[in-house]
């Protein structure tokens, strides 16, 4: 028996794109974790405090759970524990005082600076082995599928 598990992407699941980019996605998430856990940050909390720093005045809790395709009640959770740090603020949306806004806090943007930086290393790593032209046409690929309209 082999010491890894390369003999397996010999199967039909080795050429589906969907598993492939799962893969991709873990192997990057893996690598992230390591990096963000130093700052106090995880996968998910780090992508909802980008999220709501890019929002500019803030992006409702829903908004954030749609373009990270986690269910709301997820999202409550990392938005308590970004509040609690500092890093995000809560605020009454002024279009619709029944909604929330989620805005990144002076330290939230901070923090979030070093994040980037741990991210895009965590990024290098795994796409060590591709070329800049190669990454350049993964990352428009993954980008055009990604944020397609679906019917």
């Amino acid at each position: 028996m082999p010491d890894s598990p390369a003999h397996i992407g010999a199967t039909p699941l080795g050429d589906a794109v969907g598993f492939l980019a799962i893969k991709v996605g873990s192997t990057t998430t893996r690598l992230a974790r390591a990096r963000l856990r130093a700052l106090g940050l995880h996968v998910r909390s780090y992508s909802a405090l980008a999220v709501a720093a890019a929002s500019g005045p803030g992006a409702s809790q829903r908004e954030i759970a749609e373009y990270l395709d986690i269910d709301p009640s997820q999202l409550v959770a990392l938005v308590d524990e970004l509040e609690g740090n500092g890093w995000v603020a809560r605020e009454v949306d002024p279009t619709d005082r029944r909604y929330r806004l989620i805005r990144a806090t002076a330290a939230g943007t901070a923090i979030l600076a070093d994040a980037h930086s741990e991210a895009a290393a965590a990024e290098d790593e795994a796409l060590a082995m591709l070329d800049a032209d190669e990454r350049a046409t993964l990352q428009s690929l993954l980008h055009k599928v990604a944020f397609a309209t679906h019917v």
